[in-house]
C-alpha cells in the first residue's frame, strides 16, 4: 500500500452541468445547504491541525464545480502557501474558468485538469446535458493552456457508443501540445441505469487502438494518482488510463476524499468507515481527538480498499459521484 498523503476535496456538490456518468438522469439531486459547507475557515483548520500533522501533503479541489465556490481564488491562495502543502490541484469543467485562468495560476495553482469528454459539440452537449457549452469549455482549456498552467491534464470518461468513437482523435490533441489526456473507464457511481445499458470499454482495448494508429510507449512522466501513463512516439504530451473497472489499482490507492459537507471517506468503491468531521468540529471537539480518529482510518484503509469491491461497484451508493467529488 502506498503512503496516503493526497486528499481529494470537494468544496461543493453543485454543478452547472449535469453529465451522464456523475447523475441519475431524471432525478433531482438534494444538495447541501450553504451553511453545511465546511467554511474556508474550517478547512484550513482541517488542513494544518488534522490532515496535514497526519501526513496529508497533497491536495485536489474538486466539486461538483469547485469553481462555483464563492472565494475560490483567495481558498487557492491560502492553501498553496500553507508550508507543508507539496501539490495542489484542481479539477473543474473549464465554463468558468476562461475569466479565472490568471487569478488561479497567480494566487499558486500550477496544476489542473479539465473535463473534456468529446471534441464534436452535439455529443459534449449530449453528455453534459446542456446546450451550447463546448465553446465555452474549449476557450477555458485555451485560456489554462496560455498561462502556464503545467501539467495541464484533460479527463476523458469514455461511454460506449456516445464517445468512444472519438479516442483517436482526443489522443491527437498530445502529438503537438505537452497536454495529458486521460481516458478513465465508465463506472456505475452516478448512473447505474446508464452504465447497465452502455457497459464500459476496457484501457486495454482503447491502448490497442492507439497502437495501432501511432504506436504507444511507456512515459517517463509519473503521475500523482492511479493512472497507467503512455505516449505516442514523438509526442509533445502523454496518455493516461485509469482502469478502475477492469484492473484493482487498490494496492496504489494513495488518497481519502474530503466531502462539501466534511466527511472523510476512505474509499472511492466502499463506504465504510467515514468520518463526520465538520459536525465534530463545530460540536467542539478537539482536533487532536479528530487527528487521532483520522490516523486509525488511515491503519485500517487497506482493508477497507479491498473490502468487498465487487459488490462495492453494484450501483448502490448513498451519494453520487458529484457529491463525492470524483
Amino acid at each position: 500500500m502506498n503512503q496516503v498523503d493526497y486528499l481529494r476535496i470537494s468544496l461543493i456538490d453543485r454543478c452547472n452541468f449535469r453529465c451522464q456518468y456523475c447523475m441519475p438522469e431524471g432525478s433531482e439531486l438534494s444538495y447541501v445547504l450553504q451553511q453545511d459547507w465546511l467554511t474556508h475557515d474550517e478547512l484550513l483548520t482541517l488542513l494544518r491541525e488534522v490532515f496535514i500533522p497526519v501526513g496529508f501533503t497533497r491536495f485536489r479541489l474538486t466539486g461538483g464545480e469547485p469553481l462555483l465556490r464563492p472565494g475560490i481564488v483567495k481558498l487557492v491562495e491560502a492553501i498553496a502557501h500553507l508550508p507543508e502543502t507539496r501539490d495542489l490541484a484542481l479539477t473543474t469543467n473549464a465554463y468558468l474558468l476562461a475569466h479565472l485562468a490568471q487569478d488561479l495560476y497567480d494566487s499558486g495553482l500550477r496544476r489542473i485538469n479539465i473535463s473534456l469528454d468529446s471534441l464534436n459539440p452535439q455529443t459534449f452537449e449530449q453528455i453534459v446535458g446542456g446546450r451550447m457549452r463546448w465553446q465555452k469549455v474549449w476557450e477555458g482549456i485555451q485560456a489554462a493552456h496560455r498561462v502556464g498552467f503545467s501539467p495541464l491534464k484533460l479527463n476523458v470518461v469514455v461511454i460506449p457508443g456516445v464517445n468512444d468513437h472519438e479516442v483517436l482523435d482526443l489522443a491527437a490533441l498530445t502529438l503537438d501540445r505537452a497536454w495529458h489526456v486521460r481516458f478513465i473507464e465508465f463506472m456505475p457511481i452516478g448512473n447505474a441505469s446508464l452504465f447497465a445499458n452502455e457497459g464500459w470499454i476496457p484501457s486495454e482495448d482503447l491502448r490497442q487502438r492507439i497502437r495501432d494508429r501511432w504506436g504507444l510507449t511507456d512515459s517517463t512522466v509519473l503521475g500523482n494518482g492511479p493512472a497507467d501513463v503512455f505516449q505516442i512516439p514523438k509526442a509533445q504530451g502523454t496518455l493516461g488510463f485509469i482502469s478502475q473497472m477492469s484492473e484493482c489499482f487498490c494496492d496504489r490507492c494513495n488518497r481519502m476524499r474530503l466531502s462539501a459537507d466534511g466527511w472523510l471517506r476512505p474509499c472511492l468503491l466502499n463506504e465504510t468507515g467515514q468520518i463526520d468531521l465538520r459536525t465534530a468540529l463545530r460540536s467542539g471537539i478537539s482536533t487532536q481527538t479528530l487527528q487521532n480518529q483520522v490516523s486509525k482510518l488511515l491503519e485500517l484503509k487497506p482493508e477497507i480498499n479491498f473490502k468487498a469491491r465487487e459488490s462495492g461497484t453494484s450501483g448502490g451508493y448513498t451519494r453520487t459521484m458529484s457529491q463525492i467529488g470524483g
